[in-house]
């Protein structure tokens, strides 16, 4: 055997084990590496205190004064549980996503809080705030407070096909065995079962009919509770995600199930507010036109959870 079909030789034996068992590979998400933050500076009506308030957005920096409505922005597909409401001509906001340093960077904290509305000194309305970051936006600025899922745009155009989703993370749960639902109007109530940090992602094949009602079919799922506080932060967590119908699997939860209790939300082509009817089940095969991807300190829905919960999350990317 001369020189040059040893050569090559050696180079088929070094690709072999590439071929058999290929290298997975990372995509960080734009902006997924918590560092960029904008900030929002907005002056509280007077009524309320008139205080100025600082909302942070996962984007590249950038300063915006003023009750300016927040709802995508181009340079980064995170929205994130920090609003401007104004209802009746009053402007109010509620943060509970927050930049935070870690090492020679940032990550983000979302923390599940308590926010009160007071007019002339009297407590008028009072919420519990879940923190959440998730690919989509906001339909600001909050009119009223129904229909919470409705004011979230809920995904973002997507054609890839990850096996996994990988971040890091830490988590502080309060521990209490019941959660609180404070939703403004009438009494407290108390939730059975304790409150989760969860992360939650969804491949959609959506449409429109003529009417602009937006359809889609679950391609892939994925749906995972933090069930303990965490000592330090966990490194490269991974959680794979599940393809084609996962509907047989017994103990499926509101998210792993098809949405059509409590549908996510988009605007269609013409830029109406329209619930995301899922129809049935994809296939693996499918190529997805969407992924929803949410990460929330508390799992209950809106207005529930327990104050104190809290989920730190870095370095949120895609594995293929």
């Amino acid at each position: 055997m001369n020189k040059t079909s040893r050569l090559l030789l050696a180079a088929l034996l070094a690709a072999v084990p590439a071929l058999l068992f290929p290298q997975e590979r990372e995509e960080m998400l734009n902006c997924g590496n918590m560092d960029q933050w904008l900030i929002r500076e907005i002056d509280e009506s007077f009524v309320i205190g008139g205080n100025t308030r600082t909302l942070h957005e996962i984007a590249p920096y950038q300063l915006v004064k003023g009750d300016r409505p927040y709802t995508f922005n181009t340079k980064s597909p995170w929205g994130t549980s920090n609003v401007m409401a104004k209802v009746a001509g009053i402007v109010k906001c509620s943060a509970s996503v927050f930049p935070e340093v870690r090492g020679k960077g940032k990550c983000a904290r979302l923390e599940t809080l308590v926010e009160s509305v007071k007019v002339l000194g009297v407590v008028d309305i009072t919420v519990l705030a879940a923190g959440s970051a998730f690919l989509g936006g906001v339909d600001e600025p909050i009119r009223n407070t129904k229909n919470p899922l409705g004011k979230l745009m809920m995904g973002v155009p997507f054609t890839k096909k990850p096996k996994a989703l990988r971040f890091d993370y830490k988590a502080k749960l309060t521990g209490e065995p019941n959660r609180e639902k404070i939703t403004g109007f009438g009494k407290d109530k108390v939730i059975a079962g304790k409150d989760y940090p969860e992360v939650y992602m969804v491949l959609q094949k959506r449409w429109e009919d003529e009417e602009g009602n937006i359809y889609a079919k679950r391609i892939a799922t994925l749906s995972h509770r933090f069930t303990a506080s965490t000592a330090d932060w966990v490194d490269n967590y991974t959680l794979d995600l599940e393809y084609g119908d996962i509907s047989s699997r017994q103990g499926l939860n509101e998210i792993e199930r098809l949405t059509t209790n409590n549908p996510y939300y988009a605007k269609n082509s013409k830029g109406e507010v329209k619930p995301i009817q899922e129809v049935g089940w994809g296939t693996p095969d499918d190529t997805p036109t969407h992924v929803i991807l949410r990460f929330s300190s508390s799992h209950g829905g809106a207005y529930v959870g327990s104050p104190g919960n809290t989920l730190w999350i870095d370095n949120v990317r895609f594995v293929y």
